[in-house]
């Protein structure tokens, strides 16, 4: 009992390591689920009715002077070229309702904060605040966190509004909702650092977690804005190919808001669609080892252009699978698919 006890103590250590990531991951594969039932899955067929056909003679052809036979009448709605917009569902119109929605998505991602944080708070304090910093040298992690905090709290708010969208038929509705309670969450996280005797409750990290959850309001209640404009994370390979915790892991990450072209009408039906201009940050020379071989802390804006995988590849995805695909392309960059420059 004592080896099983140890052995569930360090994976759930290892886990809560690895909150960002396992956010970042549990965000990906979960708002995607919109997709799953898209009008694309519809299969439009035509209810209507015919009328009846013209009275004919014993030869088959139109007795006496009748005039020639019309086109056959059809009864019922005409199918547009267009698949069926969502019904709107006025039962998630309050605040309430919206969060009934997603009671057991939040529920479940609370629940999983809880047990990760549990495992590894051992040294308790009383309820203190503790300044970290925004983006200076002097800072841990040069402000690579902060923007963690903000893609986090962003993440998870698509996800609830996506999810709150995808029941009542209105992906736009549930955009506040799903901000506050994805803030709710962060806060909550929030608050077991603030009794931990290594770190505090960071107003920083409060700011930046309101942040990313006030953009992902924006971003789904701004008309146009969706198809225009992502913030994305680009992990950049390292000897590990990729490091799940530590300064190791914050010095991968890259973080970037990218415009894309086709999400404009003068350039949806030109070559420019392929194309996405990208500013974002990273920072770098803040780890043990870079400090050992005596690198200064180096913090970088980057501009650069890049490929639109999106649209290259699942522009109208037929599959699943495919749509999927697309949604993950608005959250991710994928590593050496755009020139950046410092």
């Amino acid at each position: 009992m004592a080896q099983t006890r140890r052995w569930l103590d360090a994976r759930l250590k290892s886990r809560a390591n690895r909150l960002p990531s396992d956010i970042l991951l549990l965000g990906l594969a979960a708002f995607a689920c919109p997709t799953l039932a898209q009008a694309e899955d519809i299969v439009d067929i035509d209810y209507r009715l015919e009328g009846p056909a013209p009275l004919a003679g014993g030869d088959g052809q139109p007795a006496g002077d009748a005039p020639p036979p019309q086109p056959v009448a059809i009864y019922g709605p005409t199918p547009s070229g267009e698949s069926a917009a969502p019904v709107r569902n006025s039962r998630y119109d309050s605040f309430g309702e919206q969060v009934g929605a997603v009671k057991w998505e939040v529920a479940g991602i609370a629940a999983y904060m809880t047990i990760t944080q549990i495992a590894v708070t051992h040294e308790t304090t009383s309820f203190h605040f503790q300044d970290e910093g925004w983006f200076g040298k002097s800072t841990t992690n040069l402000g690579v966190d902060k923007l963690t905090h903000a893609y986090n709290s962003y993440l998870l708010a698509e996800l609830l509004n996506a999810r709150i969208g995808r029941k009542s038929g209105d992906r736009s509705s549930g955009a506040l909702t799903a901000a506050v309670l994805a803030s709710g969450l962060m806060i909550y996280s929030e608050l077991y650092d603030a009794h931990k005797v290594s770190s505090g409750f960071s107003i920083q990290d409060v700011l930046f977690n309101t942040g990313g959850a006030a953009f992902s309001v924006l971003r789904n209640t701004v008309p146009g804005l969706k198809d225009k404009l992502d913030f994305r994370l680009l992990l950049m390979p390292n000897s590990d190919i990729y490091t799940f915790k530590g300064k190791e892991h914050y010095e991968q990450q890259r973080f970037m808001l990218a415009l894309t072209l086709a999400g404009f009408d003068q350039f949806r039906e030109t070559p420019w669609r392929f194309v996405e201009l990208h500013v974002g940050y990273h920072a770098s020379g803040f780890t043990a080892k870079d400090k050992a071989k005596g690198e200064d802390p180096r913090r970088r804006i980057f501009f650069g252009v890049g490929l639109n995988l999106k649209e290259l590849f699942f522009k109208s995805p037929q599959s699943r699978v495919g749509r999927a695909a697309g949604s993950v392309l608005d959250y991710i960059q994928i590593p050496y698919t755009a020139i950046h420059v410092e």
